[in-house]
């Protein structure tokens, strides 16, 4: 029989749906009720009635659940330590958009072998994130594939549209949708216009298709996602300067964007280089500290131990990054408690120090 459909495609594996999944590994109502709480908190802080700045920290890209348990117990003491400051959040990044090849995440390869086991990356990631969830962490994770947050998108209180995926209407359309705060990357050459064109777009209602929770193809109809922001990340050049905050606030404010504005101290803004991210955040923080107002926090890639190792040429060092070089937790936790003393001092507050 002659067919003209799928001429490229081996097979049709069936996933078990959403609600599968969840009845399976589902959230208690303590944790339902905590992460409700975390994401009306990262939206107290971009409508400014929570003083306080975000951090947004963790490992470029999650691949070793036992190793992320530990960094997370690691962040959640540290998050005590400076809670009245900061809000931290930890990345918990499970789909790795790739330039041309290579490892996509824990959902789409969980064995790390080119095995491609989704089915078995769906339930490694929730599981994951409940127990992430049960430190008390709020959680950040990066919205790539727009079917996976029918799975995971009820434990996360702040999403991330990438660099490479800024530009894709699929993506604005899926922002409109999520119950997260959301912030858009400028693009990866350094264009600032496409981020704050996703976000006046996802701010709006749409119309999609997508799946249900019984995994049933839809319509998704949308209300509108009100709290976009930009994610300034470098691109051809750095942008984490005064002048080019200046210049992101000036065009959000023009296209009706309220100008609130996350600083990535990695890629291209560290050239990235690992060793830089320290210089970045601080220059970032001389710049909130000197009254730069619409600058609302910062993202970190951190991990237990600094730099990044190669997936598949040798035994995995534990605690190191596959994927983009990350500082070290404890150099993580010198620059955050440094940062915390400077932010109470500059509103005021007697600081007793947090290192003695």
């Amino acid at each position: 029989m002659v067919t003209t459909d799928n001429l490229h495609v081996e097979s049709l594996d069936i996933l078990p749906n959403p609600t599968t999944v969840k009845s399976s590994l589902p959230l208690s109502e303590p944790l339902e009720d905590q992460i409700t709480s975390s994401r009306r908190a990262i939206e107290a802080i971009l409508d400014r009635k929570d003083p306080r700045k975000l951090v947004i920290v963790g490992p470029c890209a999650a691949y070793d659940p036992e190793a992320t348990i530990e960094y997370a117990r690691k962040l959640a003491s540290l998050a005590k330590r400076v809670q009245e400051s900061m809000l931290i959040v930890m990345r918990v990044y499970f789909e790795k958009p790739r330039t041309t090849t290579g490892w996509k995440g824990l959902i789409n390869d969980p064995r790390l072998d080119d095995s491609f086991h989704v089915e078995e990356g769906l339930y490694v990631a929730r599981r994951l994130l409940i127990s992430v969830a049960e430190l008390g962490l709020p959680i950040a994770t990066e919205a790539l594939d727009p079917i996976v947050p029918q799975y995971i998108g009820d434990l996360i209180s702040w999403t991330a549209i990438g660099a490479r995926t800024v530009e894709s209407q699929t993506h604005r359309e899926m922002a409109s949708g999520l119950s997260s705060p959301v912030g858009f990357k400028n693009g990866t050459d350094g264009n600032i216009t496409i981020a704050i064109n996703g976000i006046t777009s996802a701010a709006q209602p749409h119309r999609f298709l997508g799946i249900n929770q019984h995994g049933q193809c839809c319509v998704v109809q949308t209300r509108g996602n009100p709290y976009g922001h930009i994610v300034l990340r470098g691109g051809k050049a750095p942008n984490y300067d005064a002048a080019s905050v200046s210049e992101t606030a000036r065009l959000m404010v023009k296209h009706g964007a309220r100008p609130n504005i996350v600083i990535d101290c990695s890629h291209g803004n560290s050239n990235k280089d690992h060793t830089r991210q320290a210089a970045v955040f601080n220059d970032v923080l001389d710049q909130i500290v000197g009254g730069t107002n619409s600058i609302v926090g910062w993202m970190l890639e951190s991990n237990l131990k600094e730099g990044r190792q190669d997936l598949g040429k040798a035994p995995l060092t534990r605690g190191v990054s596959i994927t983009d070089a990350c500082i070290s937790f404890e150099d993580t936790e010198s620059l955050i408690l440094a940062a915390h003393e400077r932010l109470q001092a500059s509103q005021g507050v007697t600081v007793v120090s947090c290192c003695a």
